[in-house]
């Protein structure tokens, strides 16, 4: 099974936001106190492959200092940044997406408004910052398959509209909040 794989981080650059789309089961966002080792590998599970933008250099890494989590070394890992390089496309996700026509409900952000989302989230418990923020996630490892079906020239398969958020570190991947606590 495939993953696409996303973090936002803050400004201290420990980790905000875990993104993980799964083609056959949605997106799993692990948040805030939710973003946990255990949390991690429990929304990994079945998975062989694992997508990233730019993740080689930057979310992997990331994810390993913070939660020891070598995903480099347990899964196949494919750089979509490195693809979009070797057919020419140049520019961050955001740029890609624009050259190529995938569109995002979340237009016009970019990773330093993720940052000042989550501050204006943690400083004022700003929920609506916290789902613009979560938003722009999903946005971005929802269109990482699509990137992908473009790249190798492949018909894009329908989008999982299912999206479970972790967000206490209390919860455990097998005590998702319900909608009402969501």
């Amino acid at each position: 099974m495939d993953a696409y794989l996303d973090i936002e981080t803050t400004w201290q650059r420990t980790i905000s936001v875990i993104g993980i789309y799964l083609p056959q089961r949605g997106t799993i966002q692990l948040v805030g106190a939710g973003v946990s080792d255990v949390n991690l590998y429990a929304a990994l599970a079945g998975v062989e492959t694992i997508f990233t933008f730019n993740g080689a250099s930057f979310d992997l890494p990331i994810i390993y200092k913070a939660l020891g989590a070598d995903l480099k070394r347990e899964f196949v890992h494919c750089d979509l940044l490195r693809e979009c390089r070797r057919q020419n496309l140049r520019g961050g996700l955001k740029i890609v997406e624009q050259k190529i026509g995938i569109a995002r409900s979340t237009h016009g952000l970019d990773g330093r408004d993720a940052l000042r989302l989550w501050q204006a989230y943690e400083n004022y418990n700003d929920q609506t910052a916290l789902d613009l923020l979560l938003r722009y996630n999903r946005d971005d490892i929802i269109n990482l398959p699509r990137l992908r079906c473009y790249l190798h020239k492949v018909q894009e398969p329908d989008l999982h509209p299912h999206v479970t958020i972790w967000h206490a570190s209390e919860q455990s991947l097998l005590s998702p909040l319900s909608d009402e606590e969501q």
